[in-house]
């Protein structure tokens, strides 16, 4: 082979290989591009998701707020057969829009309600034991300090963790301390304050922590906390009073006294048959999205006041892996 022939060969070779470098440069920048406007688009579409689950989450939010006046603007006691304590189970949120006009989503067509589940629910926290009642001033409420004490009892909960409880709630009190630990904002906060998560998990359904003190509504309150919240009260009272008011609520303290008799101790300045305190939950799963909100609202005549919002996103759910023999 001649020298001219050899040197057109290189010559073609080095051209396949530029070619061929250059293709997959391309084909590199290509994808990349490619998967910058994918994540772009990802990005765009959870932010959307997410400004439209908290629209619809303050919506909710509102829709509950207003059930609550309406409670209100009723009169009476509250109690668990009213509006406001059934809770909303999970529906598409197009069923609630096409009550308004015949619509089945928002006007907006970047804001699509077709795949939008919403659930939630309406808790009563006076039907829990507060533990600002602990408090009075700057001294330790004894009769709220007995209800705790026989809370901790039934739940087989050292008495340790209630002093240290108590001693936290001093301190978190007291202006004057430099050294003050800070006070949660509700109950979940405990941690803050050294309490181990299962005494947290057990008292959860039973104990609430509210900006001030407030009243057991025994319309509401579970047979744990009417147990702790009654001196003098029975398992047989306790049982008594769950069954009565599932027929009839109470309408006043004195209901309760006529039907817990002389030894359970009703008192004014501990029990009620009305609430003030409310707890709102609302759910949203919108596509892969699950948004939920916890309020903690307070009602005053006919106003009521958000105090206390928290919104968290689920994680998505995760297919269950299915096993075979």
């Amino acid at each position: 082979m001649s020298g001219q022939g050899f040197f057109g060969y290189r010559q073609r070779g080095a051209a396949l290989l530029a070619a061929m470098l250059t293709v997959t440069l391309v084909a590199t920048f290509a994808a990349a591009a490619l998967w910058q406007q994918w994540r772009s688009i990802e990005i765009e579409t959870a932010e959307r998701a997410r400004v439209q689950s908290a629209w619809i989450l303050i919506g909710a939010l509102d829709w509950s707020r207003l059930i609550l006046i309406e409670d209100y603007n009723a009169g009476g006691a509250d109690h668990l057969a009213e509006p406001w304590a059934v809770p909303l189970q999970e529906a598409r949120l197009s069923t609630f829009l096409a009550a308004e006009k015949n619509v089945s989503q928002l006007d907006d067509a970047s804001t699509d309600t077709t795949d939008a589940f919403l659930s939630g629910q309406i808790l009563d926290l006076q039907a829990r034991l507060n533990l600002s009642n602990l408090l009075d001033g700057a001294n330790i409420q004894p009769e709220a300090r007995a209800q705790f004490e026989r809370l901790f009892t039934r739940l087989g909960l050292p008495k340790a963790e209630l002093e240290q409880l108590t001693q936290a709630l001093l301190q978190a009190n007291n202006p004057d301390s430099a050294d003050a630990p800070l006070r949660p904002p509700t109950l979940g906060q405990l941690g803050w304050w050294g309490v181990a998560p299962a005494t947290l998990a057990l008292l959860a359904p039973h104990m609430t922590l509210l900006p001030q003190r407030s009243k057991i509504n025994l319309n509401t309150a579970s047979a744990e906390v009417l147990l702790a919240g009654i001196e003098g009260l029975d398992q047989a009272g306790a049982n008594r009073l769950l069954a009565a008011r599932q027929t009839q609520h109470l309408r006043s303290l004195e209901d309760a006294r006529a039907l817990l008799g002389e030894n359970a101790q009703i008192k004014e300045a501990l029990h009620d048959v009305r609430s003030s305190y409310f707890q709102v939950d609302g759910r949203l799963r919108l596509g892969n999205v699950t948004v939920q909100e916890r309020s903690i609202v307070y009602r005053q005549s006919r106003e009521v006041r958000t105090l206390w919002r928290e919104r968290t996103a689920l994680p998505p759910p995760t297919m269950a892996r299915q096993t075979h023999p």
